[in-house]
């Protein structure tokens, strides 16, 4: 039981992690609020498209 409840805890967090960055990517690249909310419920699929359009 430990062990699926460390396993939720690391996929919550991680999801957290990616609409973070995805905000602070979306605000650094446009400087609109209405984006970076858009891009922090997108989440890690935002982050993926920037790495991959821009690096």
């Amino acid at each position: 039981m430990e062990r699926v409840v460390y396993r939720k805890e690391i996929i919550k967090n991680g999801i957290s992690f990616g609409s973070v960055l995805a905000i602070v990517i979306s605000w650094t690249m446009n400087k609109s609020i209405v984006w970076a909310i858009i891009h922090g419920l997108l989440g890690w699929l935002y982050v993926l498209y920037y790495v991959i359009r821009f690096y």
